[in-house]
């Protein structure tokens, strides 16, 4: 009897025991992560963050090289013209030279006048007595020519140096992008099948809330008037919206996209760059901001926003999150406060 009360109460131990354990081990759906789901998670989001950033430091160099080939274009048509007038000199000289060979021949100044050097030519041209006046001034006027030519071939070849670096820049900031989407989805792909199901559920859930607060302070921009109220409204209708680098609607956006295509609906041309974008308009103090002003953030400029109220803002974050109503303070996340522009 005792024997068998003994082993009743050992049963029951080892149950309790065996309870416990199953219970320490199996997480529950309503359970915090454990600190390496937590880390996995705080990692991918930074590679997403650098991703977005590259992504904003591709769009201002594609803003500078489309600047570059522009100026490039606008040398290569004057070299052009250049060129042009340079070869119209000297069928005139050649011209000259032909009708004053037959009349009178011209020795040595014939021969001077189709030498490598033309300089020695026109220096020479004051002791010839067959130089008319004409060919002073034709000659004058090729010298002149051929050095605006040089000067300019020159300068082609400096804004083509320009352009190929720029091209450069634009490449690897591409590359950038997906390499940092590419280590943030092997990170992922590195968990356990339960955990990545777990962290993507997390994900959701955090997203969901997000988006039903980003919904609530949306209503503050019905207040607000004129192209910023125009801007704002247009903004906060992509709320839920992915994020995309390099897109720019109708329902994929990165951040300079998403302020670029808004503001084009209150009648202002932005270009597709946060750091282009913040030239832009008139500077605000921090204290004097008001709905619709333009904030950045990051030092160089990697992220802007749409100001609504109350240290809030509209904005397409980063990649693998939706368009949002989010707080800032001296920094949003790691990108610092830098300031901001009122169209």
């Amino acid at each position: 009897m005792i024997l068998h009360l003994r082993q009743g109460k050992w049963s029951s131990a080892l149950f309790c025991l065996s309870a416990c354990l199953i219970a320490t081990l199996t997480p529950s759906a309503s359970a915090a992560p454990s600190a390496d789901l937590r880390a996995v998670r705080a990692e991918v989001e930074r590679l997403q963050e650098d991703a977005a950033e590259a992504g904003e430091n591709a769009q201002a160099a594609k803003i500078q090289l489309a600047k570059l080939k522009s100026q490039l274009a606008t040398v290569q048509q004057q070299a052009d013209v250049q060129k042009q007038s340079v070869q119209s000199i000297e069928k005139s000289l050649a011209a000259i030279a032909v009708a004053r060979y037959k009349s009178t021949g011209l020795g040595e100044g014939l021969e001077l006048l189709f030498s490598s050097d033309p300089s020695l030519y026109l220096s020479a041209a004051g002791s010839l007595e067959n130089v008319t006046r004409k060919q002073a001034i034709e000659l004058r006027k090729y010298a002149t020519a051929k050095q605006r030519l040089d000067a300019t071939s020159l300068t082609v070849g400096d804004k083509l140096r320009l352009v190929q670096a720029a091209e450069a820049r634009y490449r690897a900031q591409a590359a950038q992008v997906k390499n940092k989407l590419a280590e943030a989805e092997k990170l992922l792909t590195k968990l356990e099948k339960a955990d990545r199901e777990r962290l993507l559920k997390l994900q959701a859930m955090d997203e969901e809330q997000r988006r039903k607060y980003s919904l609530q302070q949306a209503k503050l921009a019905n207040a607000v008037s004129g192209r910023a109220g125009t801007a704002l409204r247009y903004a906060v209708k992509q709320i839920g919206d992915s994020y995309v680098w390099g897109a720019s609607g109708p329902i994929r956006w990165d951040c300079s996209g998403l302020t670029m295509r808004a503001f084009q609906q209150a009648g202002v041309r932005l270009p597709h760059s946060s750091r282009a974008q913040f030239s832009y308009g008139r500077s605000v103090s921090r204290s004097n901001l008001q709905p619709g002003d333009l904030v950045f953030f990051g030092t160089p400029i990697s992220h802007v926003g749409i100001y609504i109220s109350k240290n809030k803002m509209v904005h397409a974050p980063r990649p693998g999150a939706k368009v949002q109503i989010a707080e800032f303070g001296n920094y949003f996340g790691r990108k610092k406060y830098v300031g901001a522009r009122r169209l």
